[in-house]
């Protein structure tokens, strides 16, 4: 792990213990204000005012309600979700920030193909109709920067990724860079919310722990929840809610519309 890069409890195993005893100010992010929008006395209004669980439960019960595309149509869907504003035959990639043609989706090395945000060995459902293929968390993404990510959990630090500069990595997490850094939040979290188990799937939840492997969990939430503050959403990230809903789906990511739930949530 680079230390330079080291901006989590890990480096406190790298301190001197005469240290260790010192008050040193908590480093925190300031919490999302409040938003309104327009979804907020229609789609949204089961769960308005509400905190805690009953948000939660509130919010599963309205997002669950959602069309499902099979794996083979998230490709032509990623090429409208993921439509780079400044170039309408190109794509942006997530991780990278790059700029690149629609035509080039696939397998091989200079291609892009469709990640899983919260890994599909997470919960073990694979390319299923359904958290296989909810298109609030796939995006387009560099081949060769997608097998670097794998199925590592969320953290600070580790070594440069090669091709998606700004972005980093150790043996069981994965940084991305700081303008994805809240795009991948409320990814992670609006999985929590819309897959609870109570379907065909498991319930998929966020913790501490960056050694998840199989099990239905991702980590890091204190991480995640700092990179919802750290990193608002943008107007790429609200575009894509909006023909998500609009077009292919019928839900939203209600962390997008009101990143301030995060932290009402968790």
């Amino acid at each position: 792990m680079s230390v330079a890069r080291m901006r989590s409890w890990k480096v406190w195993a790298a301190l001197p213990a005469a240290l260790l005893g010192l008050t040193l100010p908590a480093v925190t992010a300031t919490p999302a204000a409040a938003t309104t929008t327009a979804y907020d006395t229609t789609y949204y209004k089961n769960a308005v005012g509400k905190t805690g669980t009953s948000l939660k439960s509130a919010l599963h019960t309205i997002i669950s309600s959602q069309n499902k595309i099979s794996y083979d149509a998230v490709w032509n869907a990623l090429k409208v979700t993921d439509q780079d504003p400044n170039n309408t035959n190109n794509v942006v990639l997530l991780y990278s920030g790059v700029s690149r043609s629609k035509s080039l989706n696939g397998g091989d090395v200079g291609d892009w193909n469709r990640e899983h945000v919260w890994a599909q060995s997470h919960g073990s459902f694979g390319t299923s109709a359904g958290p296989g293929t909810d298109l609030h968390h796939l995006r387009a993404c560099d081949v060769q920067v997608n097998s670097i990510r794998g199925n590592k959990d969320w953290d600070f630090g580790g070594s440069a990724v090669s091709g998606a500069a700004g972005s980093y990595t150790d043996s069981n997490s994965f940084e991305p860079r700081n303008a994805d850094k809240g795009d991948v939040a409320r990814m992670i979290l609006y999985m929590a919310v819309r897959y609870e188990g109570d379907d065909a799937w498991a319930d998929l939840e966020p913790n501490e722990s960056t050694t998840n492997g199989s099990v239905p969990w991702h980590g890091r939430l204190s991480v995640l929840k700092q990179w919802n503050e750290q990193d608002p959403p943008s107007a790429f990230e609200e575009r894509r809610n909006d023909v998500i809903f609009n077009t292919y789906q019928g839900n939203r990511n209600p962390f997008i519309d009101h990143p301030e739930w995060v932290e009402a949530i968790w």
